[in-house]
């Protein structure tokens, strides 16, 4: 479904993607790590075709979508859907409205068939009740499930994840990956997830890549991930800093 084949980027002079090369399955999760920096929003953005490569190509599905423009680029687009770090909410809408929001502006359905899509979508990432509360009402792991939900009323065939679960305590942060391990297990999208949230991440992808640099340095199943002897990626996956540290 992604193909991202021989991907470089600057700017400014600086080199931020240095030849990347990524495939994502159809159906698959794939979990892009990193540290920050390292170029993995960039990446992401190149994905959903808001940056183009100085160099190589995305595709999708077999589309080129750096290439694509007018009603082609746009039809593309419109099978993604982006969950945002802070989700992104309109805090002058209700839950309700925001979630319903998109079909507003781009179907030409009723209210009575909108509203049924909003409440199927509100029970499915278990926020049933809450319709009728503002974001600054809700907690922010309530913020997570309205957004995921405003991502999924559109039937997106691929989600991209940009920090999903950052700022959340460790009990909210699993209950949200497996909300969105849930989803991907019923919907059948593919996804990117980026987080720094490891391990927790591994137990709900199919595949995981580290960006390093500019490239892609080790890509993989969470358990050949975890088990890598390169020492980029073990000092990373493991928390442990090379030589020693001072504390003044």
């Amino acid at each position: 479904m992604i193909n991202v084949v021989d991907v470089y980027k600057s700017f400014n002079g600086h080199k931020v993607l240095r030849g990347i090369n990524l495939t994502v399955k159809d159906g698959q999760s794939m979990a892009l790590i990193g540290g920050s920096g390292q170029g993995k929003s960039i990446l992401l953005k190149h994905i959903i075709g808001l940056i183009k490569p100085d160099q190589g190509k995305v595709l999708i599905d077999n589309q080129d979508i750096g290439r694509l423009r007018g009603k082609l680029l746009k039809q593309l687009k419109e099978r993604f859907g982006v969950v945002f770090q802070g989700g992104a909410l309109f805090d002058s809408l209700t839950v309700f409205e925001n979630v319903a929001f998109p079909l507003r502006e781009k179907t030409r359905l009723k209210d009575s068939a909108i509203s049924d899509k909003v409440y199927n979508e509100l029970t499915r990432v278990r926020l049933s009740g809450a319709e009728d509360k503002y974001p600054s009402e809700i907690s922010g792991g309530m913020k997570k499930r309205a957004a995921l939900a405003r991502c999924l009323i559109m039937e997106p065939q691929i989600v991209l994840f940009d920090e999903p679960t950052a700022g959340l305590d460790p009990l909210t942060e699993k209950a949200i990956h497996k909300l969105i391990q849930d989803c991907q297990k019923n919907l059948n999208f593919t996804s990117i997830i980026v987080t720094h949230e490891i391990p927790a991440i591994f137990s709900i992808v199919d595949r995981v890549a580290m960006l390093f640099e500019g490239k892609i340095i080790a890509e993989g199943t969470p358990d050949e991930i975890q088990a890598s002897m390169d020492p980029i990626v073990h000092q990373f996956i493991h928390g442990e800093l090379e030589g020693p540290i001072s504390i003044q």
